[in-house]
Parts: structure tokens; C-alpha cells; sequence
């Protein structure tokens, strides 16, 4: 049975416009809440970072680490300000996120944390810390590579197509790096989680992985117009939707599967670089199959007599199928 996108292309765009504005509310109110739309973590804003693991054969791990006791020790300390997090389900690794701290500052708050809430296993303890001005370095250069990689993309889709194309291709493509930052503002408010170098990596992956399924898709669509006379625009989209529909599911799923396995077997580290990438994966065949295709479809339906095909549209260079 033909599945049809144009049909219900309303509804899609009614779905991916809510989840855009729910993205960007939930952004503002991290915005006022942290002054950041997105939690930002200790690359972005340079500091120091503990994390330090109970010693269970030692302590009582029967209850949590008490917050309490562990803010009294920061504010005697002069650290009231740093942020606090609990890590794993028995909630017996503590993470202290501060201000730099020099060799004796540090070792001073490990030894008062140890005595009020540990004792702490030396092995197991992590230390990070990154300046303010390398934080903002880091900062700077991933959001340049974003705007580096979508003017690239810009470029290639208008010379490979045509530049309505293009529009509508980076259209999706924000979509897909909005509500991916959107899930992650919202997880910065309810669960603490905090965005790093490593999101603006995955950002630049699921822009990759997004246009490359949407060029697979507008390629077809240009093969149809050039030998489907008599077509219309709509018939069209939905032909070259159903022909590479198995394809982006198929490549979709396969990559999700390892994607799964990194964020419940993996540590910390990878944990939520590998659910920022399942969200824009996802979103990213989504937007490739729902709203990229029926946009363009939309968008020439109003330009071009329905029926006639698009000459100029198979123009420039071959279509996949006729590359060796």
C-alpha cells in the first residue's frame, strides 16, 4: 500500500511547529532561571568539577549522601554558590561543580566532604578543571563550526539542486538542532543536566546525518520530475517518499541500535552525548521524510503548473542511480 505524506503534511507541520515553540520555551525559562538557555557545563564555563564516589565497604551506603550537610561544608568553605548533583540510582557519587580552585583549596573541601559525608574512595575520585577563558574558547569555536557547517550545506544543495531545495533542506535541519537543544533545556531544568563540548559534536553529527537523508530523498524527487510527465507535485513527493522510505528506516534503526546500547551500558561520559544523537536521529529522518519533502512539494506545487515536469530540476549533475 502507497503511504501518502502530502495528505496529512498539515498535521505534520502543526506537530513539528509545537515542538519548536515548546523547544524554545523551555529554553527561555532556562534562560531566566540560569541565565544560559541550556544548562552549560564545565567546558563552556570553566571551573572546577569533583566528583567523588562513597566508599560502601567502609561508610553506610543504606541512605543517600545528605545535600545538606554537604552545602554547610561548601558555605564554610566560601563555595556556597557551586552546584550540586547526585549520580547513579543509590545516589552515593556526589558531584561539586565550583569556581577554579587552586591544589590546597581543593584539598581542603575533599577533606572537609570526607568527614561529613564519606569517607570517599581515593580510587574512584575525578577531577576536572578548565579556565574561564578556554571555556569561552570552546564555546566560541563550536558554535562556529554549526554556522561553518550549515552555510557548506547551503552552498552544496544549491549548486547540486537548486536553492529552493536548500531553504527547505536547512529549515529541517534547525528544526532537527532546535528540538534536540529544546529536550536538552528541558532536561537542564528537571533532571540538571548540563550540555558540553561533546553536545556540540552531536549537534554537527545529526546535521551530517539529517541532510544526508534528505538529499537521498530530493534526489529522487528530482528523478520523478524529470521522467514522470503529467505527475503532480504531490504525486511526486509521495513516489519518491515511498521509494527511499524503507532505506531511511532501515539506515535509521541501524544506527540507533549501537547509539541504545552506548546510553544504558555506557558511563557517565557518553551517556547523554549518545541521547543527544538518538533525539536528532530520530528527528532527522523525521523531518527528512515529513517535513523537508512535503515543504518542497508545497513550495513548487504554488511556483510550477501542476503536470508539467521540471525540466531544470534533473540539470547540473547525475542522479544517484546514474553515477558508476
Amino acid at each position: 500500500m502507497k503511504f501518502s505524506v502530502v495528505k496529512q503534511q498539515k498535521f505534520w507541520w502543526t506537530l513539528s511547529a509545537t515542538l519548536v515553540i515548546a523547544s524554545i520555551a523551555a529554553m527561555a525559562v532556562s534562560y531566566l532561571q540560569l541565565k544560559a538557555p541550556l544548562r552549560p557545563g564545565l567546558d563552556f564555563v570553566g571551573g572546577t568539577r569533583l566528583q567523588l564516589e562513597r566508599n560502601c565497604e567502609v561508610a553506610d551506603c543504606t541512605e543517600p549522601i545528605d545535600i545538606g550537610k554537604v552545602r554547610e561544608v561548601l558555605t564554610a568553605q566560601n563555595l556556597a554558590s557551586s552546584s550540586l548533583q547526585l549520580i547513579g540510582e543509590s545516589k552515593q557519587t556526589l558531584s561539586v561543580r565550583s569556581q577554579n580552585l587552586g591544589v590546597e583549596e581543593r584539598q581542603s573541601l575533599q577533606a572537609a566532604l570526607d568527614e561529613a559525608v564519606g569517607p570517599f574512595d581515593p580510587q574512584k575520585t575525578q577531577i576536572d578543571s578548565v579556565g574561564p577563558t578556554i571555556g569561552r574558547e570552546l564555546f566560541a569555536a563550536g558554535l562556529l563550526a554549526l554556522i561553518v557547517s550549515f552555510f557548506g550545506i547551503i552552498v552544496y544543495l544549491s549548486i547540486r539542486f537548486q536553492f529552493d531545495y536548500a531553504f527547505f533542506a536547512i529549515l529541517a535541519l534547525f528544526h532537527d538542532a532546535l528540538v534536540t537543544a529544546g529536550v536538552f533545556a528541558l532536561l537542564g531544568l528537571v533532571a540538571g543536566v548540563e550540555v558540553d563540548s561533546l553536545f556540540l559534536v552531536a549537534l554537527l553529527t545529526i546535521v551530517g546525518f539529517s541532510v544526508n537523508d534528505t538529499v537521498v530523498i530530493y534526489d529522487r524527487v528530482r528523478e520523478t520530475l524529470a521522467d514522470s510527465v503529467g505527475l503532480s507535485m504531490e504525486e511526486i513527493i509521495d513516489t519518491a517518499v515511498n521509494q527511499t522510505l524503507g532505506r531511511s528506516i532501515n539506515t535509521t534503526l541501524t544506527t540507533l541500535l549501537p547509539l541504545v546500547a552506548i546510553f544504558i551500558f555506557g558511563g557517565e561520559t557518553l551517556k547523554y552525548f549518545a541521547l543527544a544523537l538518538i533525539i536528532g536521529f530520530i528527528l532527522g529522518a523525521y523531518s527528512s521524510i515529513f517535513v523537508a519533502s512535503t515543504l518542497l512539494g508545497w513550495w513548487r506545487g504554488r511556483q510550477e503548473p501542476q503536470g508539467v515536469a521540471l525540466a531544470e530540476a534533473a540539470e547540473t549533475f547525475p542522479s544517484e542511480s546514474e553515477m558508476p
